[in-house]
């Protein structure tokens, strides 16, 4: 059972390691396994570039953005310049492509960004943008196998449209079993729990806002069955 420790990147008791330092469920671990043994049947080397992100992690993502210390993207993924922008359109920004700590997916040992590093052109770096894994990018052979066969191992993409919410994250594989359990379990109490104590990043624009951000940000089972 994931409480709530787990379910906002806190503990990681409900993990185990698949290597190079990635971890997963168990359950999760067991499906990926599959699903890279397929992958590798049909010609792809299929590998993980994340799995599961820390509480102390995410913080440091957000708290990084939200201050100008990390690039912040636009819709389209180009540098955005936050330095006359106030708490809520920085907020925005950000959460387009980065989750609030303890409202992340990858808590939850169920979620994957994934690539092909043989697919990778010589000295290119891996810059986990639409791009790339889009109609003459690098990882699209990839990503037009993953559509055709994902399912079959209980895998999908949470972030396969753009309704407003998070952007479209073809990279993002969800191990449908475990994380559709985390989906119900988690709520904005509980993301409010595992802030206290914490130096959030505009915490007080968050706090107003939260109910909606919630909705069109962390919650993806509308658009995702």
């Amino acid at each position: 059972m994931i409480d709530h420790a787990m379910l906002t990147g806190q503990s990681t008791g409900h993990l185990i390691d698949i290597g190079s330092g990635h971890r997963l469920q168990p359950e999760a671990a067991r499906a990926f396994s599959a699903l890279q043994t397929a992958a590798s049947q049909a010609g792809f080397n299929l590998q993980p570039a994340s799995t599961f992100r820390d509480f102390a992690r995410q913080l440091a993502i957000w708290n990084g953005k939200f201050h100008g210390e990390r690039p912040v993207l636009d819709s389209d993924s180009r540098p955005v310049d936050i330095s006359q922008l106030d708490d809520g359109e920085r907020g925005e920004l950000i959460l387009r492509w980065s989750a609030l700590p303890g409202a992340s997916r990858h808590h939850w040992g169920s979620e994957l960004d994934i690539y092909a590093p043989d697919l990778l052109p010589e000295g290119a770096k891996l810059q986990l943008e639409p791009w790339e894994y889009e109609e003459g990018g690098y990882f699209f052979p990839l990503t037009q196998w993953l559509t055709q066969n994902m399912a079959s191992f209980g895998f999908y993409r949470p972030f396969s449209e753009d309704t407003g919410g998070v952007a479209v994250e073809p990279w993002h594989l969800s191990y449908r079993p475990l994380a559709q359990e985390c989906e119900k379990l988690l709520t904005p109490q509980v993301l409010q729990q595992a802030w206290q104590g914490q130096n959030l990043g505009g915490h007080a624009w968050v706090l107003s806002e939260l109910e909606r951000i919630f909705a069109q940000y962390v919650q993806t089972s509308k658009s995702s069955q």
